[in-house]
């Protein structure tokens, strides 16, 4: 029958998983680092997931296909909830990898930088007194295990919230987000993300929350290998 349902360019794709949680029947997967149908079946086309890919690699289209399949959907979600899979198989931020560090001779005598409590971006009240104008860093809970200086680098003088787009919930991120803006009104914001794909969540949920509440305020993006290297620094434009 002839019906939309999206298509995906794999050609854009990185395999970040950003859409599968917001499909809500299940329709898309990570096959080998990238995001396909795993049947035109269960796609009902209305594209919910569609503003949630960063690289725009999903479309709209109208073919001749299957169609949509209501009961099936319904029946493998509820194998799905059984098993309770976490990750996207095939993610390249789950590829596990062995790095090579240096050998440090005498360690420095080196002091902790955080000046508040608690840091999750989940726990923190947006109204949290430490916030109120702070020069903000919004970081991804990887950073520091990576980021030798992290403390003296980038924690000094900031307020911190921390938080991994890749196990916790995108949605309830860019919502949290504009309360924080709206409440703290920081004077600066700095996003601290690991090179992974999956991380790319956390600076566009920081870009869209600061556009939408507080557009004026200076964001920029520092991008950390995983052998704790800074590989790009960006603004944050609208």
């Amino acid at each position: 029958m002839l019906r939309k349902i999206i298509r995906i360019d794999e050609e854009k794709c990185n395999g970040c998983g950003l859409c599968i949680p917001n499909c809500h029947e299940g329709a898309i997967k990570i096959v080998d680092g990238k995001a396909k149908l795993i049947s035109d079946a269960h796609c009902d086309g209305l594209g919910a997931c569609l503003g949630h890919c960063p690289q725009d690699a999903l479309t709209v289209e109208e073919r001749d296909t299957d169609a949509f399949d209501e009961e099936v959907v319904q029946r493998d979600l509820a194998k799905k909830e059984k098993i309770k899979e976490p990750l996207a198989c095939g993610c390249p931020g789950t590829a596990m990898r062995k790095l090579k560090a240096e050998k440090i001779e005498k360690p420095e005598d080196l002091e902790s930088q955080l000046s508040h409590w608690p840091v999750q971006l989940r726990l923190v009240p947006p109204a949290a007194p430490f916030l109120q104008g702070s020069d903000l860093l919004i970081c991804a809970d990887c950073v520091p295990f990576a980021v030798p200086d992290f403390h003296s680098r980038y924690l000094a003088g900031r307020a911190v919230l921390v938080g991994c787009p890749k196990l916790d919930d995108l949605e309830h991120y860019r919502e949290k987000l504009k309360a924080v803006f709206l409440e703290a009104r920081p004077s600066r914001v700095t996003v601290l993300r690991m090179e992974v794909p999956c991380c790319g969540g956390l600076a566009q949920a920081a870009m869209e929350a600061r556009d939408r509440v507080i557009p004026e305020t200076p964001l920029e993006i520092h991008t950390v290998g995983v052998q704790g290297g800074i590989l790009r620094q960006e603004i944050g434009k609208k």
